[in-house]
């Protein structure tokens, strides 16, 4: 069951997650977090990778440090893993996801749109800048920048109050369990893109007003539920 729906056109911004709703990035981060911990010869599993999706970097690589045994402070268990994102990246392993790019520029047409992220700054920057979208976001947050990660709020309350939009003036668009219960939490209106090799709980789509197939079915719900288009 989800929630009900506001008002089409009662909606005046978008505010996207990244990993798993833009890029195809978050078996890449497993990887990661995998190998990180292997070269301390822990063994990471599906079990922590579920236990740690939607946490802050901070967050994520105090419990990968926790974890491994590792020397390593949590910073520069971060900087390692981050390290090795950005190599990916560059390699060409951070796609776009199909129908993506569509999205972000015909929603950003018509609305300001904004980026609510659980990745570092640095990767949230190089992503958008290798796929040559950072013109259409407004605003861009990572959750090391608040207070809490998801599913706390904090990150797109962030995001809408650098939008100057009120949180319930706004669509997010989700797709992990944490994600799906920071947007709800936040009070704006969730579309839901669930992964089919990392799906949300039950418990998480009840929060969202519209659980999409694809990112053009999401894309379209987007068109429909906007204003008509804004300036600034």
């Amino acid at each position: 069951m989800t929630q009900p729906d506001r008002a089409p056109g009662a909606h005046r911004a978008v505010v996207f997650d990244m990993d798993g709703v833009l890029v195809d990035s978050e078996h890449l981060w497993e990887r990661m977090w995998a190998r990180f911990a292997a070269a301390r010869d822990q063994t990471w599993t599906a079990e922590q990778t579920r236990q740690v999706q939607g946490m802050s970097a901070p967050e994520w690589s105090a419990f990968l440090a926790r974890f491994s045994l590792a020397e390593e402070s949590a910073s520069e268990t971060e900087r390692i893993v981050v390290d090795d994102m950005i190599v990916a990246l560059e390699a060409g392993e951070i796609e776009l996801l199909p129908g993506a790019e569509r999205m972000v520029l015909e929603v950003s047409e018509r609305v300001v749109i904004g980026l609510a992220s659980s990745a570092p700054r640095r990767l949230i920057d190089a992503v958008l800048d290798l796929h040559a979208l950072s013109d259409c976001f407004s605003a861009t947050v990572s959750s090391a920048e608040v207070p809490r990660g998801k599913p706390s709020p904090d990150v797109y309350l962030a995001a809408a109050n650098k939008l100057g939009r009120h949180p319930r003036e706004c669509l997010a668009v989700e797709d992990s369990s944490n994600g799906l219960r920071s947007a709800a939490a936040a009070e704006m209106t969730v579309v839901a893109i669930p992964s089919a090799d990392y799906p949300p709980a039950e418990d998480a789509l009840t929060g969202a007003s519209f659980v999409a197939a694809d990112l053009d079915e999401v894309r379209v719900r987007l068109l429909e539920s906007l204003t008509t288009p804004v300036v600034g």
